[in-house]
C-alpha cells in the first residue's frame, strides 16, 4: 500500500493516471519513472513544487 512521503497516511486517492492526492494533508502525488513527485495546490488551483523538501531516497518508490 502507498504512503503519503509528506505525513505517512495511508489516505491517498486516485485523481488521474499516476496521479493521486492525499486526503490527509492535501499533498498531490504523481509517478513518472518510478519517482514521485509532490505538489502543494494552491489557492488558485496552481501546483508548487515540494519535490526539494524530501530526500531523494524518500521520493523513489520501492514496488508499490
Amino acid at each position: 500500500m502507498m504512503r503519503c512521503p509528506n505525513c505517512q497516511s495511508k489516505d491517498i486517492g486516485k485523481i488521474g493516471t499516476n496521479q493521486y492526492y492525499c486526503w490527509n494533508c492535501f499533498v498531490e502525488m504523481s509517478i513518472s519513472q518510478g519517482k514521485l513527485s509532490l505538489h502543494q495546490v494552491e489557492e488558485d488551483g496552481s501546483l508548487s513544487s515540494l519535490d526539494d523538501l524530501f530526500e531523494e531516497q524518500d521520493l523513489q518508490l520501492d514496488g508499490t
